[in-house]
């Protein structure tokens, strides 16, 4: 969430920066509910001030030796219930409008950093650098991978929509072990790395969404419990930045590094006609996911550091890739500066998303009410928080069924997942 305050003391900077970002974004309703607001609490403060006033008023009048029913003692009384009834009007209209800017502040996305490219959509991202040239296989023939997966029997389409309905997977036999030596694999780089490996609730209330940035956003792309306040989680971003929500950490204690492997759930309700095939856009996927706690003069640095943890993943694995700036009018809702991991594909001759890793600086703090305090300094302050895709299962195991696809028909097993398949071809 914004900050109140940067908006109200700098509203054209602020409005400046909304505007690279595309939207149609107007500060205006803000500063509007925001001077309401403030005219309120002020009003409300003075009315109480004068309550307290004819409260020590009356006592002393009262000590001095004067009846209740004095003239004076009467009219003091008869003005404070005035201001009672003002008090019990007003407060009701503050708490509604405060309400009213707080809903509004969080349809706002996040401001770009100074370093995120200046564009209006994708095709305005900026190319970093590309890794693996070398393992981009010659074999032209490639079938796309959910054609060969098909053919060696791992994964099933068909049936899953008689399970399901479209967009869903089954993964059978090498296919399922597959997924889970990529999840094992992950995991363990990660946790080696010095992330802590955490196993969080799938099904999580709104306020985890909200507090994350995908409410109310993103409420039409995600599955929700009709019957409970609860929802599918769309990615483990949203249970981790609420692992330590409404709580105050020791600046000591940063930073904190979790990862943690889920399932994810997604309508889609954006990608019609997009992806219908195979495994890059499903309605339920499997994701290990990095995220970090940091102090926000790091920040910057953890984003560098959180993007190449992800791509050691792919360098590991030897699936040839290439970096993503992000440009302001493709940047996510919570971020202010994004890499895109994009792997490449050989049958369709290009890199897609495989991960994106994020810098959220004060955003999700706010929303969670997430603070740190450093010693020896009055006060708290918002932390910062990272997230990263370390990796999108399903899109690596579709990486490899094409990047390793043999001319007999096989697929070669990366040599790092070798151990954990005891196998070498699929």
């Amino acid at each position: 969430m914004l900050d109140i305050k940067q908006i109200r003391e700098n509203p054209e900077q602020v409005q400046a920066k909304l505007d690279l970002r595309g939207g149609g974004y107007d500060l205006k309703p803000i500063l509007a509910l925001d001077q309401q607001q403030r005219e309120l609490e002020v009003g409300r403060s003075q009315l109480q001030a004068r309550s307290n006033e004819i409260g020590k008023l009356v006592g002393q009048k009262m000590k001095s030796g004067a009846k209740p029913d004095d003239a004076e003692v009467l009219a003091l009384k008869e003005e404070g219930n005035q201001i009672k009834a003002q008090l019990s009007d007003l407060e009701p209209k503050e708490k509604e409008i405060k309400e009213q800017l707080q809903a509004l502040l969080l349809t706002f996305p996040n401001l770009p950093s100074e370093e995120t490219p200046i564009g209006k959509s994708e095709d305005e991202n900026v190319e970093i650098r590309r890794w693996g040239d070398e393992y981009i296989p010659t074999n032209p023939d490639i079938l796309p991978h959910y054609e060969i997966g098909e053919k060696l029997g791992i994964l099933n389409f068909e049936r899953s929509v008689k399970i399901a309905q479209s967009r869903f997977v089954t993964l059978l036999g090498a296919g399922a072990a597959l997924e889970r030596a990529l999840i094992q694999f992950m995991l363990d780089r990660h946790t080696q790395a010095g992330f802590v490996e955490v196993l969080p609730p799938i099904l999580i209330n709104t306020a985890s969404l909200t507090a994350s940035g995908q409410l109310p956003k993103f409420a039409d792309e995600s599955f929700k419990c009709d019957r409970d306040d609860l929802w599918l989680t769309p990615t483990a971003e949203v249970p981790i930045t609420s692992l330590y929500r409404d709580e105050i950490l020791e600046a000591d204690a940063l930073p904190i590094y979790h990862c943690a492997y889920t399932p994810c759930f997604r309508r889609e309700a954006g990608s019609y006609g997009r992806d219908t095939r195979g495994l890059i856009r499903l309605h339920q996927f499997n994701k290990v996911e990095m995220f970090k706690f940091v102090h926000p003069d790091t920040s910057m640095d953890e984003l560098e550091s959180l993007t190449q943890a992800a791509e050691g993943v792919l360098q590991a694995l030897k699936l040839p890739y290439r970096v993503i700036a992000l440009c302001t009018g493709d940047l996510g809702f919570a971020s202010v500066k994004t890499y895109d991991l994009e792997v490449w594909l050989p049958s369709q001759g290009k890199y897609r998303e495989i991960s994106s890793c994020s810098n959220c600086t004060d955003f999700q703090a706010r929303r969670a009410s997430l603070r740190f305090k450093e010693a020896g300094k009055k006060g708290t302050q918002f932390l910062h928080t990272l997230n990263g895709s370390g990796l999108a299962v399903g899109r690596t195991m579709a990486a490899i069924l094409e990047n390793y696809q043999q001319p007999d028909g096989t697929v070669a097993i990366p040599e790092a997942l070798r151990p954990y398949l005891g196998r070498d071809v699929l």
